[in-house]
């Protein structure tokens, strides 16, 4: 993977088409019959004896469109095994351009396509999803045209000012002054689930940052992990994504590691740049 100092915009987030975590989650409402609807926080119980208290933007979105590729991929044999290098890097560069600070012209691969969604999942689980401006650049570049006009009036909805305000976030996604919202996506791994020249479907397994540091900060930054699934169309000699959908998990044990302060968090958000991900 190489460097890359403004690499997401400091990472935040959500799933709603959009992820993000947190220690205790606020339950908003749910519609079941629409993907698209209010990102829900679920409540998340504390390891330790204390119960830490704050709300984490997780932004959950199944996005279902309606016109999806007539291709119809095959799926890998469930019964194999991976192969050791399934899970090996290929130390292949992902890209040579960007498009504003996302990666752009993946290889029309099973590998690029893998690097994408990584790419991808980055920016989707970002702090810039939340700031209306840079949520339309971020949607424009990541996801299919067609899909664009009806996804943009989606999360418009979806992350408005009653959103914002349980944040504690402005109306432009921004943290009261003197504090700082992070939401930092760090891709683990990805795998194919299944492949075609057209329409290829990836999972990406994330860890994370997310909450808001600062003295006075009610949304505490915590640590999560989850799974994206992202189907993507190739399109425009590039991947680009098509819907995806986040869940929780596979979470390692979590340990006693004493956290660090909300200044040593805010500091370390401004000053790590983020990184391009290859498969």
């Amino acid at each position: 993977m190489s460097n890359e100092d403004q690499y997401g915009g400091g990472a935040g987030g959500g799933y709603g088409d959009i992820g993000g975590t947190g220690q205790t989650r606020t339950r908003l409402p749910d519609s079941p019959s629409d993907p698209y609807g209010t990102p829900r926080r679920t409540p998340r119980a504390s390891r330790s004896l204390v119960t830490v208290v704050g709300v984490v933007v997780l932004l959950i979105a199944a996005i279902a469109f309606a016109n999806q590729s007539g291709d119809t991929p095959t799926p890998p044999p469930a019964d194999t095994p991976p192969s050791p290098a399934s899970t090996t890097a290929t130390g292949t560069r992902p890209v040579d351009g960007k498009n504003g600070t996302i990666p752009k012209g993946f290889a029309h691969d099973e590998q690029g396509a893998q690097s994408a969604a990584a790419n991808y999942a980055v920016s989707l689980v970002s702090a810039d999803i939340l700031k209306p401006q840079m949520r339309r650049q971020i949607v424009r570049q990541v996801f299919v045209a067609d899909k664009v006009p009806e996804l943009e009036a989606r999360l418009d909805q979806a992350y408005g000012k009653a959103f914002l305000d349980q944040a504690g976030l402005d109306a432009n996604g921004n943290a009261a002054q003197g504090l700082t919202y992070i939401s930092r996506t760090v891709p683990v791994g990805a795998k194919t689930t299944r492949y075609a020249d057209s329409t290829t479907t990836v999972d990406v397994w994330c860890t994370g940052a997310f909450g808001t540091a600062g003295v006075g900060s009610t949304n505490p930054v915590s640590n999560d992990w989850f799974t994206m699934t992202l189907t993507l169309r190739w399109a425009d000699n590039d991947w680009k994504v098509e819907s995806f959908a986040q869940k929780d998990g596979p979470a390692p044990v979590h340990t006693d590691r004493t956290a660090s302060t909300a200044e040593e968090i805010a500091k370390a958000a401004t000053e790590f740049g983020g990184f391009t991900y290859a498969r």
